[in-house]
């Protein structure tokens, strides 16, 4: 210990605080043979979203702005009364403005030019802070602190620029406002040496006096050379938090570092390294199939964003971002809870990720990186709960922890949030949480945006399907969906190509909470898995399944003939005078009728094939008695954006079916994604080369009002439909894998709607 004096007025202040209750007690580990269950009693109450706020609407079209822009919200900041959002939005180099005052439909209020990047915001009082980074090189960083007056919220005016003497990142308000700290991290060059550290400049602490007029404040700085044990050198501060005792925790990223700082004397009183964690029964092998099976061990935490957890405890995000001479990175996953001397109360090992792959959200491209990599952290009471929110930055979830000093954090719910969530903000006064979200791409079809939610209900509309909590079941991307024939709380489901080895996962569904995954049945030929393109399923009278398998290319289409514990018993090709007809978004759906002789199989095609006419798409009609193969043709609707096509097939009766049909928009673009209804009665299918009947069509629903019902990002991929024994209706989204995709999936039950 570098600082025995302040160690003890430290150690005296924490007491003070706490009773000595946690400074002295041991460190818990969430191992991984945890069920981590989410915990639920009769006396808790959770967040709802309730609004979706896209960082586009923001932008000025009338001034030279263009829709396709690049925009993002990073860290948010909110006004006093909680009725204005301030949001970091480093590619337009701007602060927006977002007015929540009605917070289910929250209203862009414009946004403050600047002439840099900004890094952070927070709000003191009647004033804004902007930490703005106007560096022109690694070596020669720049930048200030811009204070704005919020004594009208809504119309911010500038009062003063503070150099900042470097690269600012953070920023935070001490909770009596007296204080600002700012995280100065100077970062490094990671394209040079590639890109280890040292790499000087050093970062450092900047502290802000903010009393009196804004010309009175102070700044001053604080050192953080010489403490950690990796390149002691070149400190690169990530993140700050501060206590109501002034005390500001830093985290050193890249050095893997924690510093403790007196704000009233500028001082450094305790610093300690983050440490390394042992992990297991993680994915580390990036290979399309999420099998958490790994043990990563001696892995450095690398935290980014730290919070204080009831003044005493340190919370880190450990995210990790270095990867040292020998090639080794750091980022533990999950997030720890350190005592202020640098002692583990709780790690949660791989506790957070086995949650994630539980709910669909596991990255599986991220596996050899740092998995779900927990990139915010942030403490906060509401009502007469203390909750800790942790976001992954890769799986695009926030994780609502109930934060009892006296026991083990305990999982509440998941939060699904759109691409990349990289700040949470509590607005407590208000029972809101935001949370902004910086992956935007406009030509891919998602955005940037902030998310509201609020506090206080009696259930957690997320997720809405899930795997069991007593088993880690990984599973993503549903494709297709059939209710079992016999019981009537059963459904399989099917994944797409995004996954390897393919497989049926079977659900068991209830009138209250999410469907519950309880199984997946691995398929097998002749002895090994396969690695089919799955789009749909439908159970046959003695419980094998039809499966259909899209092509592409050289690859064709298939009709799998599968038992009922997974073995491939037969693959069936089109007719070669179809197959030379194929292009893209083939086979999409599979339904089928009778057995034995009558036995007829119903396969959605989702968009036109060569010669096809514009506008209409085939339904073929196999039968495995005679191997035949005939065609509808049904009509699709016309497209304002993008294309329109079927994604899904079901039986409601031996003659009628009903299609989920689509556009491949999302967002506020999305315009169709309905149920349709169609007859068969009386019409013979045709061969290859004849005239296909044209069938007629009924809306049954359209969907987009009750995927828009959780208030988030419209998804584009309707993907599966369940009619279940009882007739109830169920439709699921495919979550793309959470690759470019915010990974929720939408598991909507319709009620009974056949007759």
């Amino acid at each position: 210990m570098k600082h025995p004096i302040i160690k003890s007025a430290l150690a005296l202040s924490i007491a003070i605080a706490s009773g000595s209750v946690l400074a002295g007690s041991g460190h818990i580990q969430a191992h991984h043979s945890d069920k981590h269950a989410f915990s639920k009693r009769h006396s808790d109450r959770y967040f709802n979203r309730v609004a979706t706020f896209p960082v586009y609407q923001n932008l000025n079209l009338a001034n030279g702005d263009a829709l396709e822009d690049e925009t993002a919200a990073e860290i948010s900041a909110a006004s006093q009364d909680g009725n204005v959002v301030y949001y970091s939005d480093s590619p337009m180099e701007r602060v927006g403005l977002i007015d929540i005052k009605n917070v289910s439909a929250p209203e862009a209020a414009g946004f403050i030019p600047l002439d840099g990047e900004p890094t952070s915001v927070a709000v003191k009082g009647d004033y804004l802070l902007v930490a703005v980074n106007n560096s022109n090189s690694f070596t020669d960083p720049v930048g200030k602190l811009s204070v704005y007056s919020i004594k009208n919220p809504l119309q911010p005016q500038w009062v003063a620029n503070f150099d900042m003497g470097g690269q600012p990142d953070a920023i935070a308000v001490s909770p009596d406002g007296r204080y600002a700290a700012v995280a100065i991290e100077n970062e490094r060059d990671e394209d040079y040496e590639g890109g280890i550290i040292p790499q000087l400049p050093a970062g450092n602490l900047q502290v802000i006096t903010m009393r009196g007029p804004v010309s009175k404040w102070q700044v001053r700085t604080v050192d953080l050379t010489g403490y950690a044990d990796i390149a002691p050198t070149d400190p690169e501060p990530e993140y700050v938090a501060i206590n109501r005792f002034n005390i500001a925790a830093v985290t050193l990223q890249e050095n893997n570092h924690i510093i403790l700082v007196d704000l009233r004397r500028a001082k450094v009183i305790n610093d300690f390294s983050a440490g390394t964690v042992d992990l297991f029964n993680v994915d580390t092998i990036e290979d399309d199939v999420i099998n958490p099976v790994d043990t990563i061990l001696d892995r450095r935490r690398e935290p980014d964003a730290l919070t204080w957890l009831n003044n005493w405890s340190i919370v880190t995000a450990n995210e990790g971002d270095y990867e040292d001479e020998n090639g080794v990175g750091g980022g533990s996953r999950g997030f720890t809870i350190f005592n202020p001397f640098g002692k583990v109360q709780y790690e949660s090992g791989a506790s957070l990720e086995h949650a994630i792959i539980r709910a669909g959200h596991y990255p599986e491209s991220r596996s050899e990186n740092k998995g779900v990599e927990p990139e915010s952290v942030l403490s906060s009471q509401f009502g007469r709960q203390n909750l800790l929110f942790v976001g992954s930055e890769r799986a695009n979830i926030v994780a609502v922890y109930k934060a009892n000093p006296f026991r083990k954090p305990e999982l509440l719910q998941l939060l699904p949030s759109t691409i990349g969530p990289e700040g949470i903000l509590a607005i407590p006064s208000r029972n809101l949480l935001v949370v902004s979200s910086e992956e935007d791409s406009a030509d891919d079809g998602f955005r940037s945006t902030v998310s509201i939610y609020q506090y206080g209900f009696k259930s957690a509309d997320y997720p809405q399907i899930q795997s069991d909590p007593k088993q880690l079941i990984p599973w993503g991307a549903l494709s297709g969906m059939v209710g079992d024939k016999d019981d009537a709380s059963t459904l399989y489901a099917v994944p797409d190509s995004y996954y390897a080895q393919s497989r049926i996962f079977k659900a068991e569904v209830a009138k209250q909470g999410p469907a519950m995954i309880n199984e997946a049945i691995v398929l097998s030929k002749d002895g090994n898995t396969v690695d089919y393109d799955l789009e749909g399923i439908a159970q046959r009278t003695d419980g094998s399944f039809w499966l259909v398998s899209e092509g592409k290319g050289s690859v064709p289409n298939l009709l799998i003939k599968a038992g009922a514990d997974g073995t491939v018993l037969e693959e069936i090709n089109l007719p070669a005078a179809v197959l030379a007809k194929q292009k893209n978004n083939g086979f999409e759906g599979v339904a089928v009728t009778g057995s034995g002789d009558s036995e007829k199989v119903y396969i959605a095609f989702q968009r036109e094939w060569v010669d096809d006419p514009s506008g209409l798409v085939r339904i073929g009609v196999y039968t495995p008695a005679t191997g035949s193969w005939g065609f509808f043709y049904y009509p699709l609707e016309t497209a304002t954006k993008g294309w329109i096509g079927l994604s899904e097939i079901s039986t409601v009766d031996d003659n009628t079916f009903v299609v989920i049909e689509r556009d491949n928009q999302q967002g506020d673009d999305a315009a169709i994604k309905r149920l349709y209804q169609f007859s068969v009665n009386g019409l013979t299918a045709a061969a290859e080369g004849e005239s296909f009947p044209v069938l007629s069509k009924t809306l049954v629903q359209d969907l987009l009002p009750e995927l828009n019902a959780t208030h988030g990002w419209t998804p584009d991929k309707v993907e599966g439909t369940a009619i279940a024994k009882d007739g109830e209706v169920y439709v699921v989204t495919d979550n793309d894998g959470v690759d470019d995709a915010s990974g929720e999936t939408r598991f909507l039950k319709l009620g009974k709607l056949f007759k």
